[in-house]
């Protein structure tokens, strides 16, 4: 495998940042205005881990996550207006996937370098015409370093154990603010902390602040950085 996609006429926009900064909301909607195509990766990270769930692989053996990896087909199905339909080995996973528990294990196997390697040519796969919205974690710094567009979104660790506090209450999860607060910050370290791709801001990635900010003014924001001949 290379280490940098191959060069192309594809725009790009990637935007990463912590757990509950609003990257997947905001990568949505951007998506919509402009058009372009949306990739979220963490979703393979979390179908990976939930498919090793299935299979009662041991997260702690990178041998047997690797090839977890490789077996595990991830599909996203569009859906009206809503949050793309993730399906794993054919099954819906979607609300699973969004469990504390698969977030964990997503971070688990982000650490893992070979893992990583092989999900590179899957989440590259999804630069196609007219553009892509590519949400996560390394989009900028590894996935697509030549990406012309990036941004880096952050908020307070209390603001965004609140939006996840309402976004899973409110599908009745049961869960507690301290709790996710914990967890929050437990991913943090382990994402900025870790060996390979650790998370932090890519070179020339313009930093948005979302702690008070409602979702219209952060996609505006973001929507400035484009072009005007790109916003549908």
């Amino acid at each position: 495998m290379t280490d940098l996609p191959p060069t192309s006429d594809v725009p790009v926009l990637t935007i990463d940042g912590p757990s509950g900064s609003g990257k997947g909301t905001i990568s949505r909607e951007v998506a919509a205005r402009t058009g372009w195509h949306y990739l979220d990766s963490g979703a393979l990270y979390r179908a990976v881990g939930v498919a090793a769930g299935w299979a009662n692989v041991d997260l702690s053996d990178a041998s047997a996550l690797v090839r977890c990896t490789f077996d595990t087909r991830v599909r996203f199905q569009d859906t009206p207006g809503g949050e793309p339909r993730v399906l794993v080995n054919d099954v819906d996973a979607t609300t699973e996937l969004r469990t504390e528990t698969a977030g964990a294990a997503a971070s688990a196997i982000a650490a893992i370098p070979e893992v990583r390697e092989a999900l590179k040519d899957r989440q590259r796969a999804f630069r196609r015409p007219p553009g892509l919205v590519a949400d996560g974690r390394d989009m900028g710094t590894v996935i697509f370093p030549d990406a012309p567009y990036k941004v880096f979104l952050t908020a307070s660790a209390a603001e965004r154990a609140e939006r996840r506090y309402k976004q899973l209450s409110g599908k009745g999860v049961s869960v507690t603010l301290d709790g996710l607060l914990r967890e929050i910050l437990a991913r943090d370290a382990r994402d900025a902390n870790r060996e390979v791709a650790p998370l932090r801001p890519a070179e020339g990635a313009v930093l948005i602040d979302t702690t008070g900010l409602g979702i219209d003014t952060v996609v505006e924001r973001v929507l400035a950085l484009l072009p005007a001949r790109y916003i549908a």
